[in-house]
């Protein structure tokens, strides 16, 4: 007999400026595809840094204050993630003058989009839009534009993030998220139970997921 399987619930809790959330998130889509395993991904809001000032901070010297890195291990990390990025057909291209933003506006529209079932193209375009093409998050504008190259009406994102109607149900989600303990991302929650953090690589991710759908197993 035949066993049916309910899609796989996949939660995942993220920043679009977090370079590892990008990199865990491709990980996790070669392993899916590898295994052939049935899906539904659910992103949801966190942010890295809330009290970062709207224009934004250039991102060497963010690094540095928030981390202690020198500009040594900062280009040495920038590096590293490019060539991840490269394996796994996302293309990070740093700068030294690429600023770190404010990100509750992205995940406002993200929220608006996911009304229209299209949150988890906008989140895709965004961490293209900051890490591949150095676009300024901070900008209503750009992110409307963003928005719009996924199919989403440019004026009404404009005014979903100028009268902030997504603002309260964004601010429940993060404190959500923050009081089932995440505080740091990206988080990764399987099946509303089991909690994965990092970006754990492919070969890891294909072995979690064969445990959680028992692929492989005896029939």
């Amino acid at each position: 007999m035949t066993q049916t399987h309910q899609p796989l619930r996949i939660d995942i809790i993220s920043d679009v400026v977090c370079p590892w959330c990008i990199v865990g998130y491709s990980q996790l889509k070669q392993a899916l595809d590898a295994t052939g395993t049935a899906h539904e991904i659910h992103w949801h809001p966190f942010e890295l840094n809330p009290e970062m000032p709207a224009e934004g901070q250039n991102l060497g010297e963010h690094i540095a204050e928030k981390y202690g890195s020198t500009r040594e291990q900062s280009l040495e990390n920038r590096e590293r993630l490019a060539k991840l990025g490269a394996g796994l057909g996302f293309e990070f291209n740093f700068t030294d003058d690429m600023r770190m933003y404010n990100t509750f506006n992205t995940h406002q529209l993200i929220h608006w989009a996911d009304t229209q079932n299209l949150g988890h193209e906008l989140k895709q375009a965004m961490f293209a839009a900051y890490f591949t093409e150095q676009r300024d998050l901070s900008d209503i504008d750009v992110l409307a534009d963003i928005a719009s190259k996924v199919g989403l009406d440019a004026t009404e994102a404009k005014a979903v993030l100028e009268d902030q109607r997504y603002a309260e149900d964004v601010r429940k989600l993060e404190s959500f998220w923050v009081q089932q303990g995440i505080r740091g991302v990206p988080a990764i929650v399987f099946e509303g139970k089991h909690l994965v953090t990092g970006a754990q690589g492919t070969e890891n991710y294909t072995s979690i997921l064969k445990q959680l759908t028992g692929a492989g197993a005896d029939a």
